[in-house]
């Protein structure tokens, strides 16, 4: 089941989902707080407070009554971001991120009217860009930021069929 984040008790929930899963890829590139403090593994409580007080659209994924995923949204013009997709490790390869990710798609078509889907990535990741790339999502480029310790690449979906 998928619910929308809808009061900040919640957004507790959510940084610990985001924290725990992102901690696993920190883990592998060797990120810490200090190399690189602003991996998304690292993700301050303000930042969720903020992004629920500008009304970013926020999800909560439960599995056998248990928070296990998460992701959110940024509005552009006529597309969407898709942010933080999260699922906690232990809940991972049950097709959780799948469900996610077609939500994330269904509720920018039809609620927002997005024409498309967009997400960065650790370029470095094969097998996530792998798997983003199996649901029908294109690569498009990647940069280099001078405060990660890694390439972001960009993918995105278009909803036009």
């Amino acid at each position: 089941m998928i619910l929308r984040i809808e009061s900040k008790e919640q957004l507790n929930i959510c940084l610990d989902i985001i924290h725990k899963s992102f901690q696993t890829v920190a883990d592998e590139l060797n990120l810490t707080k200090d190399n690189c403090p602003s991996h998304t593994a690292f993700i301050p409580i303000e930042k969720l407070i903020s992004q629920f007080e500008n009304n970013t659209p926020m999800f909560l994924y439960q599995y056998n009554g248990n928070f296990v995923g998460y992701f959110s949204l940024s509005v552009n013009d006529d597309s969407v971001e898709l942010n933080n997709l999260a699922v906690l490790p232990e809940y991972r390869h049950l097709g959780i991120g799948k469900k996610l990710v077609d939500y994330a798609i269904v509720y920018s078509k039809n609620t927002i009217g997005a024409s498309k889907i967009r997400i960065g990535i650790v370029e470095e990741n094969s097998t996530l860009k792998k798997w983003y790339e199996r649901i029908g999502f294109v690569h498009i480029g990647t940069k280099k930021f001078e405060h990660l310790p890694f390439t972001v690449g960009f993918m995105e979906k278009d909803f036009i069929e």
